[in-house]
């Protein structure tokens, strides 16, 4: 799992140059997809930390009257919202050639020739 606190992505939309996005691919859309596909396991992993971490708040017995504001869990919500989405982080990466895909199609293509 990558550590998305440590990512260089930013945290803006920035405008980007589709000839580069492309050029790893030879085609936009399946560049479009592959990022697609990553910022969606971005955003669960991202997802799944923050619940864990929230967890360590939750009582097991609460009402409504029961409930507080938390500090520390308020700290920690705030954290994560100043996170890149996943989206720009998986832009980032895949501009950096940090995430790996194939094209099974034409691994299949290849393997017949």
């Amino acid at each position: 799992m990558t550590d998305f606190k440590k990512s260089k992505a930013a945290n803006t939309t920035e405008t980007r140059n589709i000839k580069d996005m492309a050029q790893r691919t030879g085609n936009m859309y399946e560049a479009v997809a592959i990022m697609s596909k990553r910022a969606v396991q971005i955003n669960k992993d991202i997802k799944e930390e923050l619940l864990s971490k929230l967890e360590e708040f939750a009582t097991p017995s609460e009402s409504i009257e029961e409930i507080f504001e938390n500090s520390e869990q308020i700290e920690v919500s705030k954290f994560y919202e100043r996170l890149p989405k996943g989206t720009l982080i998986a832009v980032q990466e895949f501009l950096e050639e940090n995430i790996y895909h194939r094209n099974a199609k034409l691994d299949n293509e290849e393997d017949s020739i």
